[in-house]
């Protein structure tokens, strides 16, 4: 019975070190995470500008073609920009799922996939400073289709445009956009 014990305690100690051994890092991974621009990132930090800065934003909301409009101060950037943030590229599942195609200072990624969210984003960046970016998201299932156009102009100008139809409900549009001042 001790030779038995004695064993099976060895040969648990050799399965658990093999199993330790076999689950090493991928050097290659954490150097790499950020393949593509780093919108989320991007959005975070210009959320915690405009946050600290607090600029007047003359806002204006249309649903189905009827407008409003009010000058107000966003106590929540990160959350009026959560669209924007919530279009982040950047997954490790996703390393090879967008073509990438650059011109001098424009990058435009393009989904391979019909079925991701982000389609189609476009950055435009003048010495690695942001001048504007438009994100282009489509979702669709049996039982509603989202179509947004998403552009921000850093200090300037948020846009976000959606049209979404739900079955048996029907099709709504909305348009909202922020000028800063």
């Amino acid at each position: 019975m001790y030779w038995y014990k004695r064993h099976l305690l060895l040969i648990s100690s050799f399965i658990l070190l093999l199993g330790i051994a076999s689950c090493k890092r991928d050097s290659n991974a954490a150097a790499d995470t950020k393949a593509f621009f780093n919108i989320k990132g991007y959005f975070e930090a210009d959320s915690a500008r405009l946050t600290k800065e607090n600029p007047l934003v003359t806002k204006t909301v249309t649903h189905n073609q009827i407008p409003e409009t009010q000058k107000v101060h966003i106590s929540d950037w990160g959350t009026e920009l959560s669209l924007f943030t919530q279009s982040d590229i950047n997954r490790p599942a996703w390393r090879n799922s967008y073509n990438v195609s650059n011109t001098e200072n424009t990058t435009l990624y393009i989904a391979k996939d019909p079925s991701l969210k982000t389609q189609r984003v476009i950055v435009k960046t003048v010495n690695g400073k942001l001048q504007w970016i438009v994100i282009f998201n489509h979702t669709k299932n049996i039982l509603y289709e989202n179509t947004e156009k998403l552009s921000y102009f850093p200090d300037s100008l948020y846009l976000i445009q959606k049209r979404q139809s739900v079955r048996l409900l029907g099709t709504d549009t909305y348009r909202i956009s922020g000028l800063l001042k």
